[in-house]
């Protein structure tokens, strides 16, 4: 596909978007949206790579939203603008593939949005993590979805009702990324992260991360019981088999994909 707002590499099994509008701070307007989905959705089908690395380029990785779209569209124009975010968070959730956001400069609004949809993030120990609407009016309703299911309530509270910046220490201390690395180690920490994830069994990881996101808001036992019968279900794979086999003759395994 041709993009216009992204670019798109792949090394060995793993795939690289970035997000292509220094310019504008990355600013994720409809278009770089709908083509976000459209790449995120073809990756996922075609299956090319066992994992995907979303990072910005230029000084930051995304300020969120095109405030300047937001102001001159008409009501019904916004409602498809703040719907395509919505498919776009939608298709990164339900793609086979884990997603890592790489964190650098500033993720504030959609921007943070895109990170807590994200399955890990990365980010650098100068990176700032911010949903600053409440300063202009416009409460950042749809970045705190993800934000509150990845910090907690009363922080993510204090986020979006001061419009405070959070340094990438407390992102790490409450939740909102894995690891924060020196700017200067940035990339390598994030591509070890996943070659590691690349380097297992893809349908075993489209099947966990599925599973995952499907039992999180369950019950204790009927998230246990839901557990049990995909567990069931994945033993019997190739893969399944051909991991165990190679754990217990000590050889590396071969997986199909």
């Amino acid at each position: 596909m041709n993009l216009n707002y992204l670019l798109y590499e792949q090394n060995n099994k793993i795939g690289i978007v970035s997000l292509n509008r220094p310019e504008k701070r990355n600013a994720l307007s409809r278009g770089l949206l709908e083509e976000l989905a459209e790449l995120l959705t073809e990756i996922g089908t075609e299956k090319k790579v066992n994992v995907i690395i979303v990072k910005g380029i230029g000084k930051v990785f995304s300020a969120g939203h095109d405030l300047k779209e937001v102001y001159e569209c008409e009501p019904q124009e916004l409602l498809q603008l703040f719907q395509t975010c919505y498919y776009t968070m939608r298709v990164i959730r339900e793609m086979p593939q884990p997603v890592i956001a790489q964190v650098h400069g500033v993720a504030t609004a959609a921007g943070c949005q895109l990170v807590a949809a994200c399955d890990l993030a990365v980010a650098s120990e100068d990176a700032l993590f911010g949903t600053p609407g409440v300063k202009i009016g416009l409460f950042c309703s749809t970045p705190a979805v993800f934000l509150s299911r990845n910090i907690g309530r009363k922080k993510a509270m204090e986020m979006l009702l001061t419009g405070d910046f959070m340094s990438a220490r407390d992102a790490l201390l409450y939740g909102l990324v894995n690891k924060v690395v020196a700017s200067g180690e940035l990339e390598e920490v994030t591509q070890n992260m996943a070659a590691t994830i690349a380097g297992y069994s893809a349908s075993a990881i489209a099947v966990g991360k599925r599973a995952f996101y499907q039992q999180i808001n369950m019950e204790d036992f009927q998230a246990l019981n839901y557990a049990s019968e995909v567990i069931t279900l994945n033993s019997t794979t190739k893969d399944a088999r051909e991991g165990i086999s190679a754990f217990l003759k000590k050889r590396q395994p071969k997986w199909s994909d």
